[in-house]
């Protein structure tokens, strides 16, 4: 399931070894709902939902013509930074216990050690890195122990949500999440484990928005962040275990369409059982 075993956004692709990702193909598998949810009214949105990348938002205009460049400011640059070092940590590329300096990842990504230096500013309130002073920043590193702690406090915010949610949520609005589970396969698929700690944070993201509470997503999605950074020692997370935790995802949206509430619980449960694992 969850990496320790997205996005969020696109990564871009800085200068060879910069950690870039490719696509997934983007095709949208069939979602049948049940006869007795079909009288429901489709294309209504929960709060707080987003136009996926790439729709188009209502009233605006599109042209056949691409749009002209636009100059890329530096917080845009930072917030590509901050993208990129983050699939690195989840890669296992940034080792736990190691040093870097702004300067020598400015190097590898082609930039100045500006906006590096606040990414990893940034990665230090997070608590994924420690400032050295004088050196640069050392990657943290984490137990077991702090993993299943995590995982616990994230079942008790969003199991109970979860299931809420299961008992009224219709069946449509369930079908409208389908995409974001088959992009978690599409990365577990090919091993990618930065492309599916995304699609997985995504997928979970998409979820909690139909509560409409705000602050809940957050506390969730940043906790979920952290249980994805990869511990100091141990194998890096198998094919396999990724296929395995992105196939409970396509199963939940299953029971959930079906108002299956028994295998919703018992699949949910599951799910964040295997997170510390």
């Amino acid at each position: 399931m969850e990496q320790g075993s997205a996005r969020e956004g696109v990564r871009p692709a800085y200068a060879p070894g910069a950690f870039s990702r490719a696509p997934g193909d983007g095709r949208m598998p069939e979602c049948r709902v049940p006869e007795q949810a079909r009288g429901e009214q489709p294309g209504v949105e929960w709060p707080g939902a987003r136009p996926a990348d790439g729709e188009q938002a209502r009233g605006e205009h599109t042209h056949s013509e691409p749009p002209a460049p636009r100059v890329v400011q530096r917080h845009s640059v930072r917030g590509q930074i901050l993208d990129a070092l983050r699939a690195a940590l989840v890669d296992g590329e940034l080792v736990p216990g190691q040093v870097y300096s702004a300067p020598a990842l400015a190097a590898r990504f082609g930039v100045s050690a500006t906006p590096v230096r606040e990414a990893m500013q940034r990665l230090a309130v997070e608590g994924a890195v420690e400032v050295v002073p004088n050196r640069g920043f050392r990657v943290s590193e984490r137990g077991p122990r702090e993993l299943a702690e995590l995982a616990e406090v994230r079942a008790l915010i969003e199991v109970p949500v979860m299931m809420g949610l299961a008992r009224t949520v219709p069946a449509h609005r369930w079908c409208g999440l389908r995409p974001l589970a088959e992009a978690t396969v599409t990365a577990a698929a090919v091993g990618d484990r930065a492309a599916y700690a995304e699609s997985d944070r995504a997928f979970h993201r998409a979820v909690l928005m139909l509560s409409g509470n705000e602050q809940l997503v957050a506390v969730a999605d940043e906790l979920h962040r952290r249980s994805q950074w990869p511990l100091v020692s141990g194998p890096a997370t198998r094919r396999a275990d990724l296929l395995a935790d992105a196939s409970e995802h396509t199963a939940l949206l299953d029971a959930l369409v079906s108002q299956d509430l028994a295998v919703v619980q018992a699949l949910v449960r599951e799910h964040f059982a295997g997170a510390d694992r």
